[in-house]
């Protein structure tokens, strides 16, 4: 059976702040370990109002501390925007400090516009085109130091921190299969080339000292409530920003809005019935359907779900509810066994 875990944008809702937003994922953290998610992500992104996990190491620090046994990791971190020895450093003093539970996933995305990308990085000569380049200087420098070796990771150097390619194309696919290391699909928001990225990961993978067989990782919408009628309008928070995204309009997380899907246009419901492709809405049945169906549609060593709720009581419920349905699976391969 797959593994399951935990995505977390950290959200900023409407009314609220960033400091309410992180202690939120900081619990959620506690809650999902209890509840045995394998692990939970964090994601940089940056100048966008519903998002407050932008410095996402030391915000993984503060959950791994609040935490014992579930691997934290981040999905991901958006290589161009840093030197791949910052990087480096960071995640390696992570690993120093928690060793055996850090990951790092790697993006060469902005996370944010190109306005924000040259804020991060004062240029952007380079950029996401050196990212292959960036991504082996990062490995290098948690390799063992080489006798007269001029710059090393300290903390870093030496470490058998797990390192993940992320993408939503093909580009990261062929990366992650060149490099031999573990695949991770944005499925949760561009879906389109997510069985073409699959499929072309695995027929292109090469064992290397890091993975030895192709390890795909493939997220996944959850919302989930106690009737599917309260999901239903509950997953119009997440509708309404994807929506606000495509307007180029980012705010905070709105509050759900009964009746928001007939105030699309046919453009966005077109928008919206793709962007929501790989996804679950409603009670627990309903959840534990789209999960298996997705997992055997996929064959994913991983589920990583994405839980976008307004309310963070509902959200810590939705969350509960995937489990339960998780679990209902595992039940029922076993009794099938």
């Amino acid at each position: 059976m797959a593994k399951f875990s935990v995505l977390d944008l950290s959200p900023i809702v409407e009314g609220g702040d960033a400091a309410s937003a992180l202690r939120n994922s900081i619990d959620l953290a506690k809650r999902v370990e209890r509840l045995g998610y394998h692990r939970i992500w964090l994601a940089e992104h940056h100048n966008i109002p519903s998002v407050a996990s932008s410095a996402t190491a030391v915000l993984l620090g503060q959950i791994a501390a609040a935490t014992s046994t579930i691997r934290v990791g981040a999905g991901g971190i958006m290589l161009p925007n840093h030197a791949p020895l910052v990087i480096a450093e960071q995640f390696g003093t992570l690993e120093a400090l928690f060793p055996g539970r850090i990951d790092l996933g790697l993006g060469r995305a902005p996370g944010g516009d190109q306005a924000t990308a040259y804020a991060l990085r004062r240029t952007l000569i380079g950029g996401e085109d050196r990212f292959p380049q960036d991504v082996l200087e990062l490995m290098a420098y948690f390799a063992p130091p080489e006798p007269g070796q001029r710059v090393v990771a300290v903390p870093g150097a030496g470490l058998n921190l797990p390192i993940w390619i992320l993408g939503s194309s093909l580009f990261g696919a062929q990366l992650a299969a060149m490099l031999g290391l573990p695949f991770a699909f944005a499925s949760h928001f561009a879906p389109a080339q997510m069985m073409e990225a699959v499929a072309l990961y695995r027929r292109l993978f090469k064992p290397s000292d890091r993975l030895a067989a192709p390890y795909v990782m493939l997220a996944f919408n959850v919302v989930s409530s106690d009737t599917d009628e309260e999901a239903r309008v509950q997953a119009t928070s997440l509708m309404q920003a994807f929506v606000n995204l495509r307007r180029g309009t980012p705010r905070p997380l709105a509050p759900p809005r009964a009746g928001f899907e007939a105030t699309l246009s046919p453009m966005e419901k077109a928008m919206m019935d793709s962007v929501l492709t790989c996804s679950a809405i409603g009670a627990r049945d309903a959840v534990a359907r789209g999960l298996q169906t997705f997992v055997a549609r996929t064959g994913a060593d991983e589920v990583i779900i994405s839980s976008s709720l307004f309310d963070y009581r509902d959200r810590v419920r939705s969350f509960e509810i995937a489990m339960e349905a998780w679990r209902a699976i595992e039940a029922g391969r076993a009794d099938a066994a």
